[in-house]
């Protein structure tokens, strides 16, 4: 019982759709209109510039971080953490609140192994940054550090959970980048490029 509870309000906490949020009150932007049509936080910088994006960037990774707690505070066994922050990227990815559409779940994922694996976090994330420094492409940037994460859990011996964990988290991730891939591929993914209007956006469509 506690163990679906979990998920399912973890679901609802993922499903927020935090860049439509911020991108309406902040800006009175529907950043599904712009850009990428992405509600993650790369679109929210490409579409209204880097003090939005970097909101919906910590509002999505904090969902992951409250999905973990959720299985923390209503179970408290390791089975139902990673329950709680699978079932919050699966929200972000596939938002009830937006007929399923959602993001890459890159952020909120973040915040999950954040909780989880601190360290295996902060080193996806400097390779993420070093990434995108040098190319510009988040979305490269995104791949590579989702196949990190299931190396860098196995290097540190981490559980066998956490690691299936990491494997199935770094598989949500690609999937989603599916799209972004074809792109990278044939030459034609758009570098990041911040914005600050839906006139500059609309450029870049």
């Amino acid at each position: 019982m506690s163990l679906g509870l979990t998920i399912l309000i973890a679901y609802l906490i993922g499903s927020i759709p935090n860049g439509l949020i911020v991108g309406k009150f902040m800006c009175g932007v529907d950043i599904r209109q712009f850009g990428s049509k992405n509600i993650g936080a790369t679109n929210a910088y490409r579409v209204l510039g880097p003090w939005p994006a970097f909101w919906v960037f910590i509002t999505d990774a904090l969902k992951g971080v409250a999905g973990v707690m959720m299985g923390q505070w209503l179970d408290g066994n390791t089975i139902a953490l990673l329950a709680g922050g699978i079932a919050a990227m699966a929200g972000h990815n596939w938002s009830v609140f937006l007929k399923f559409k959602g993001g890459r779940g890159v952020a909120t994922g973040l915040g999950v192994i954040a909780v989880l694996v601190p360290k295996v976090t902060a080193i996806v994330f400097i390779v993420w940054a070093l990434i995108v420094y040098t190319t510009r492409y988040v979305s490269l940037g995104s791949i590579v550090a989702a196949v990190l994460v299931p190396l860098s859990m196995w290097f540190f011996n981490e559980s066998i959970e956490i690691l299936l964990f990491g494997i199935v988290a770094a598989l949500f991730v690609i999937l989603r980048h599916k799209p972004n891939i074809e792109r990278l591929l044939k030459g034609e993914e758009l570098k990041i490029k911040a914005g600050g209007s839906s006139a500059d956006s609309t450029k870049e469509k």
